[in-house]
């Protein structure tokens, strides 16, 4: 299955927080990259995994996460 890239909004008040995204995802086997913008509270994951399971692992950093769409 090819990479594709997710986009979800994340509640981010800092990079602290976008550092915590970083972490989760990248401990995942099947995430590319991971970019995060805190101005517009997004997250960018190229992954091969489904949007579910993308969404699943940013939640476990305890802030509100939504599934906007790909790229």
């Amino acid at each position: 299955m090819a990479a594709k890239k997710h986009i979800f909004q994340m509640e981010m008040t800092c990079e602290g927080c976008a550092g915590a995204a970083k972490r989760v995802l990248g401990k995942k086997e099947g995430v590319t990259t991971v970019e995060t913008s805190v101005e517009k509270q997004r997250v960018f994951v190229e992954s091969e995994l489904s949007s579910d399971e993308l969404l699943e692992i940013l939640k476990k950093t305890g802030k509100t996460v939504s599934y906007v769409g790909t790229e």
